[in-house]
C-alpha cells in the first residue's frame, strides 16, 4: 500500500514536471493522447490537408514515449500523404522503414509494390506482391497487381495466369482489367481471343477510347477493316486529337488502299502537331500510292533531318536506300 502510494506521487511528480515520458509510455498512459494524435493526423488527410498531415504523422510516429511508435497505419497513412504530395521517393522510403518493423503487412506490401510498379522498378515490385501474396494468396490487388508486372514485361501468358484468378475470385471486375487481359492476347496476335475479351470490357464501359483502340486493332488483325475503322472512329469522337488514333486510322486506310482518305487523316495530324514524323511518313507513303515520288521523297527527308535516330527516322532512311522514289 506504501509502496504504491509511493509510484503515485513519483508519477504526479513526473507528469507536473512533463517529464517520465517512457514512464507513461510504459503504463499505457500516452494511449488516449496517441490515439487522438493518430485521429487528428487522418482528419487531415481525409479534408485534403497533406502536408499538415505529414507534419502530424511524423511526430506521431517518431515520439519517443509513444509506445506504438511502430504503428503500421500511421506509417501507411503518412505514405499516402507524401504520395498525394507528389513525394513518391519520400513515401516508398516511409513504406520500407515500416515493412521492417511490420515485414508481413500486407497494406504496406501493396503501397510499395504500386510504387515501385509506377516508377519502372519491375523486378522489386514483382518480389513484394510475391511476399503479399504469401500472406494472402487471395488478395485482389496483389494479383492485378501481378498480372501487370507481367504484362508490361511482356510475359503474356504468365500475366494471364494471374487475370484468370483474379478474375474467378471477382468476376464483376472492373473493364479495365478485362481490357487489359485482352491486351495480352492482342500483343500475341491472337485477335480472337482480344476481340471476345475486348467485348466484354466495352459491354461494361463503352466510354473509353483505349478499348475502342484495342476494339479495332483485333478487328483489324482479323481481317475486318471495315469494323476497325468503325472502331476507330469511335474512339476519334472520344479523343478527337489523340495521335495514337489517328495514325492508326490513317495506317488503315493505307491499308485499305484508300490513300485519299488516309492522306486527309494523316494531314490533320500534321495540322495539330506539324513535326510528327508518324503523320509525316503516312503523308509520304500515300503521296508515293497516288504517283506524287518526288513530294514523297522530300518528306522523307524531312523526317530524317527531324531525328534520324526514331524508329520513325531510320524507318524513313531505309525507305530512301530500298525503296527510291
Amino acid at each position: 500500500m506504501y509502496l504504491n502510494r509511493k509510484l503515485m506521487i513519483i508519477l504526479a511528480a513526473c507528469l507536473a514536471l512533463g517529464a517520465c515520458s517512457s514512464f507513461k509510455g510504459a503504463f499505457g498512459l500516452g494511449f488516449i493522447g496517441d490515439k487522438k494524435d493518430y485521429a487528428r493526423a487522418r482528419d487531415l488527410y481525409s479534408h485534403g490537408h497533406y502536408e499538415q498531415a505529414i507534419e502530424e504523422l511524423s511526430a506521431y510516429i517518431h515520439k519517443t514515449y509513444n509506445v506504438k511508435r511502430r504503428e503500421a497505419r500511421a506509417y501507411r497513412l503518412l505514405g499516402m500523404s507524401y504520395e498525394q504530395t507528389g513525394q513518391l521517393s519520400k513515401a516508398l522510403d516511409t513504406y520500407l522503414e515500416a515493412l521492417e518493423f511490420h515485414p508481413k503487412n500486407v497494406p504496406l506490401l501493396l503501397a510499395a509494390a504500386d510504387l515501385y510498379q509506377r516508377t519502372g522498378l519491375t523486378d522489386r515490385s514483382i518480389e513484394l506482391y510475391e511476399l503479399a501474396l504469401q500472406e494472402e494468396p487471395d488478395n485482389l490487388s496483389a494479383l492485378a497487381g501481378q498480372a501487370e508486372n507481367y504484362r508490361a514485361m511482356g510475359f503474356y501468358s504468365k500475366a494471364r495466369d494471374f487475370y484468370d484468378r483474379f478474375f474467378t475470385l471477382n468476376p464483376q471486375a472492373s473493364a479495365q482489367y478485362r481490357a487489359r487481359y485482352a491486351g495480352t492476347f492482342l500483343n500475341q496476335h491472337n485477335y480472337e481471343s482480344a476481340f471476345i475479351n475486348i467485348t466484354i470490357a466495352l459491354e461494361q464501359d463503352d466510354s473509353s477510347p483505349d478499348f475502342w483502340l484495342i476494339s479495332a486493332r483485333a478487328n483489324f488483325g482479323l481481317g475486318r477493316t471495315e469494323e476497325a475503322l468503325k472502331d476507330i472512329d469511335i474512339a476519334l469522337s472520344f479523343s478527337p486529337v489523340r495521335r495514337d488514333l489517328l495514325g492508326t486510322k490513317a495506317l488503315m486506310l493505307y491499308h485499305n488502299k484508300q490513300y485519299d482518305l488516309s492522306l486527309q487523316t494523316a494531314q490533320q495530324i500534321l495540322d495539330l502537331y506539324p513535326e510528327n514524323q508518324l503523320g509525316l511518313f503516312i503523308k509520304a507513303l500515300n503521296l508515293k500510292a497516288l504517283g506524287n515520288g518526288k513530294q514523297a521523297a522530300q518528306i522523307l527527308q524531312q523526317i530524317t533531318a527531324l531525328n534520324p535516330h526514331s524508329f520513325i527516322g531510320k524507318t524513313a532512311d531505309n525507305w530512301q536506300t530500298y525503296h527510291p522514289l
